[in-house]
């Protein structure tokens, strides 16, 4: 057993707690009580020490797009372009090498535990691999070198578009071909991993625009039998509605509930351009949504309907997407942010709702039951945030109202997954340097820009 002394915890609510000592065994939380001093066998955190971050939904190689995409006009679709040179020159070596570097800065930025929704599946001519899941291993095996938990989000993706059209040429390798073959794949993957402590499968059909209405049933299936996660992009563009509305005659969130998956262990997406009657039917089967609000901001996608979703009920986690910010703590300010523009007033989220959509309500739609959270027998991942940095400077925190809406990344010096001590005075412990992901990821941005 080993304690860590926290000068003050936020512990669930509008308040912060002072003087914190949590037990820490085996990885776990064992209990957690209230102390005068620590003790010199602590392990002291200076400042205010929070649950680690979730990054609920990244895509790990859109990274290298990162400041490649800014210099000129265009929208979601037209951005897709470089995205795919980037993923058709990746390799099994390289992404785990790109990984590394995208998972080493998330650490530094107070994320413990991140969601990888993963379509990279096989070879460039999307003939798979001797290993099947050689790109997905590469993702996990990244994440374990770094010291961040993950859970693998294997999505189906066997079309180009709502109409049903076979996959582009620059989409290939994303597609298994047939949903049978994902599942097969993705149900191996599932027993290889299972005994990993640090790692999760979760399944996804891409989007409704990526899996056929016939086989979006056995993709929510194959999460059902298998108990794991399930999660799909929706209603991210208007013109996918429209799509689906051309199709199917009804939005993509009513044509997931007619085929059975949406439910309590289903998280959407974007959920960008939803009716009020989708928020309804959201509510009512218990699905979650998970926002990414500097991605959806960066391609230009529009602003999700947030207060809505929460007055009816809907937990929300958070995504850094594309990674082009990495940042969560920032993520759950535009959230609030973001209403504020669009319903012209202030104060919309709690800033206790806030913290938690960034830590709790990431966990629990990655299936870290009981994760994201200071508590007796929650994963020991927690982080510290200096009160003295310059986002903080002056800043009443007195309640976590403050630290919701000022600090960032930058405010994180030290995280701790697992009870041990990945980062200390906002450096990475072991994995890379900065100057090595630098280069790591200019070269992968250079050979996208050679496609």
């Amino acid at each position: 057993m080993e304690r860590w002394f926290a000068e003050r915890a936020w512990l669930g609510g509008p308040n912060l707690t002072e003087n914190v000592v949590l037990t820490v065994g085996r990885g776990r939380i064992t209990s957690i009580a209230r102390a005068q001093s620590h003790s010199s066998a602590d392990h002291k955190l200076d400042g205010i020490v929070i649950p680690g971050l979730v990054s609920a939904h990244s895509h790990a190689f859109h990274r290298a797009l990162r400041g490649h995409t800014s210099d000129g006009t265009g929208d979601f679709w037209s951005w897709r372009t470089p995205m795919y040179k980037v993923a058709n020159r990746l390799n099994p070596e390289s992404y785990r090498e790109l990984a590394i570097a995208v998972f080493s800065e998330m650490l530094e930025a107070g994320i413990t535990t991140v969601g990888e929704f993963h379509y990279l599946h096989h070879d460039e001519d999307g003939q798979p691999y001797a290993d099947p899941n050689a790109m997905g291993r590469a993702l996990i095996e990244a994440a374990v070198h770094v010291g961040i938990r993950v859970t693998l989000i294997d999505a189906a993706y066997l079309m180009s578009n709502v109409a049903g059209s076979p996959v582009t040429p620059q989409q290939r390798r994303f597609s298994d071909g047939t949903i049978d073959a994902w599942s097969e794949r993705v149900r191996d993957l599932n027993r290889e991993f299972s005994g990993e402590p640090a790692v999760r499968i979760g399944v996804a059909a891409h989007s409704v625009r990526g899996v056929a209405a016939t086989d979006l049933g056995d993709v929510a299936r194959t999460a059902r039998e298998l108990n794991v996660p399930l999660h799909i992009h929706v209603s991210e563009q208007i013109a996918e509605n429209e799509a689906c509305k051309a199709a199917h005659g009804v939005t993509p969130a009513r044509l997931l509930e007619t085929v059975g998956f949406l439910g309590p262990s289903t998280t959407l997406v974007h959920a960008t351009h939803l009716t009020p009657d989708d928020i309804d039917i959201i509510a009512a089967t218990g699905t979650g949504v998970c926002f990414c609000p500097t991605t959806e901001a960066d391609l230009g996608d529009g602003i999700g309907p947030a207060a809505e979703l929460v007055e009816a009920g809907v937990h929300l986690s958070l995504g850094s997407d594309s990674n082009a910010i990495i940042d969560i703590l920032d993520e759950a300010r535009r959230v609030e942010y973001h209403d504020r523009l669009r319903l012209h007033s202030r104060g919309i989220h709690r800033p206790e709702d806030m913290l938690e959509s960034a830590t709790s309500g990431g966990a629990e739609a990655l299936g870290w039951s009981g994760g994201g959270r200071i508590a007796e027998n929650a994963p020991a991942d927690f982080i510290a945030i200096d009160p003295t940095s310059s986002e903080l400077a002056g800043t009443d925190l007195s309640t976590v109202a403050g630290l919701a809406m000022a600090s960032t990344r930058a405010s994180v010096t030290d995280v701790v997954v697992g009870g041990r001590r990945v980062v200390a005075s906002g450096r990475l412990l072991a994995a890379p340097t900065a100057l090595e992901r630098a280069s790591t990821l200019a070269a992968m941005a250079k050979t996208g820009e050679q496609s």
